[in-house]
């Protein structure tokens, strides 16, 4: 349901005009406020909201232009109508300087009136929802949302603490579902920059061709399809932290293009020329390793020292030993209140279970683990049934690797390859893009390896 309109503040000496304007915007459904003259037009500006201002510029006392002047003065987001029947187009000018978003001339038609008062409508409705982004934009992470209390969990809150209140480049590095977008999160918010945009960009996610366009946007005509100006995400995090998470990804043509932007926050937009500075402050994240990425020449070392200031590395969840059990209670309470299920614990059989697994796939694995045995329980506590067999996945996963004596082992390799990529699009919905991060590959090295092993998705077609 969307929140209604303040209401239109409709401002004229003339009684039978006011009444005029009330009915017929009350007609069209808008909340219409009356005033008899600019100084109660001020009064009433300072004690309620409105949208929109509309006035005559003959008033008694104050005039309509002076009353404008104040209204830009004091609410310069105020959008305001001017209603005369003396036009010229001098006065309009007036009007125009005085601060009117728009003119109209006595008699008009009740159409234009109704699409000068709708404008103003929906700009107001586009400056809340914006408002509404930017504020849920810094709703980023605290240190309470990193559950642990592993060796390793507070030595890492205690760096986080650190770190955050300088505006060094921090590295994150951890497997996928370890948290770093988290730990990201809390940088920010715990920084000097709480208060500005915190921009997040996923490298993985984002075609390599667009990538550089997402980053630091485009001119007019850069290329087919770039009908206007873009600004990029590193000018909408100016002031503030720009993360990239998914870092390794990235090509070695945008790496080198990062580089340059690191030594002083200068960049150009993809078809411009002009020169153009930000500061942001810039953390990165991937799950790959970046020694390895570095050796097969996917990555650039200078770019790895540049944004290795600091490191925050994320243990794995198998090895936090009971912050298992802390992570399970914290995301019952968290998803009993969404789902609105009576349950306060698990069973010690089901408690058993979750410590027993592997957690390939770490908190976010465990989070859905939760959540799926909340939705099928029907006890008060979380049954072990209610859980995955795991021990049945493991089994699967430990089968997947055995040959026959009689197989060769070029013939073993490439069938085990072939099934854990196969294994790997079916759990990702067949997106090369996640199946390849699940697999710690790049795209590009995910597709070439289903062209030697001639595989397609299940559109059939390799590239999707």
């Amino acid at each position: 349901m969307s929140v209604p309109l303040p209401p239109v503040l409709v401002v004229d000496d003339e009684k039978n005009m006011r009444r005029s304007l009330q009915t017929m915007l009350g007609d069209e459904g808008y909340a219409v406020r009356t005033a008899e003259s600019a100084e109660e037009g001020l009064a009433l500006l300072a004690k309620e909201e409105f949208f929109m201002v509309i006035t005559d510029a003959r008033l008694g006392g104050m005039t309509g232009y002076e009353f404008l002047a104040r209204i830009r003065h004091q609410w310069p987001d105020l959008p305001t109508l001017m209603i005369t029947a003396f036009a010229t187009p001098k006065l309009a000018v007036e009007a125009i300087k005085a601060g009117a978003m728009d003119y109209l001339s006595k008699p008009f038609e009740p159409e234009e009136l109704f699409h000068s008062v709708a404008r103003c409508a929906e700009r107001h409705r586009l400056l809340r929802e914006n408002a509404t982004l930017r504020s849920r934009a810094r709703e980023v992470c605290t240190l309470e949302q990193i559950v642990g209390e592993s060796a390793k969990m507070r030595e890492l809150r205690q760096l986080i603490r650190t770190v955050a209140a300088t505006d060094a480049r921090a590295l994150i590095l951890g497997e996928s579902g370890t948290g770093k977008e988290l730990v990201a999160g809390a940088l920010h918010s715990l920084g000097g920059r709480r208060n500005e945009n915190y921009v997040r960009i996923n490298c993985a996610a984002i075609p390599e061709t667009l990538l550089e366009s997402e980053l630091f946007g485009h001119e007019k005509g850069a290329f087919t399809g770039a009908l206007k100006q873009k600004t990029g995400r590193v000018e909408e995090a100016d002031g503030g932290t720009i993360f990239l998470d998914e870092i390794a990804d990235m090509g070695r043509a945008l790496q080198a293009k990062l580089l340059r932007f690191l030594e002083d926050g200068s960049f150009t937009r993809v078809g411009g020329t002009e020169e153009l500075r930000v500061n942001v402050r810039l953390v990165a994240a991937t799950n790959r390793n970046l020694m390895q990425a570095i050796s097969a020449g996917e990555f650039r070392e200078d770019l790895f020292h540049r944004l290795n200031v600091v490191q925050f590395n994320l243990p794995p969840l198998r090895d936090r030993g009971d912050d298992i059990r802390l992570l399970a209670e914290h995301f019952l309470k968290v998803y009993r209140a969404i789902l609105n299920k009576n349950i306060s614990t698990f069973t010690p059989a089901a408690h058993q279970r979750l410590l027993a697994h592997h957690w390939p796939g770490n908190v976010r694995e465990l989070r859905n683990v939760v959540e799926r045995a909340l939705i099928l329980e029907t006890t008060r506590e979380i049954q072990a049934s209610s859980l995955p067999d795991f021990g049945g996945e493991q089994r699967l996963q430990k089968g997947a690797v055995l040959a026959s004596p009689d197989e060769p082992i070029e013939a073993a390799l490439e069938r085990i390859e072939r099934e854990l990529i196969q294994s790997a699009l079916e759990q990702n919905g067949f997106s090369l893009t996640r199946a390849a991060v699940q697999l710690k590959l790049t795209r590009h090295s995910l597709r070439y390896r289903m062209q030697r092993l001639n595989m397609k998705t299940a559109t059939g077609d390799i590239d999707s």
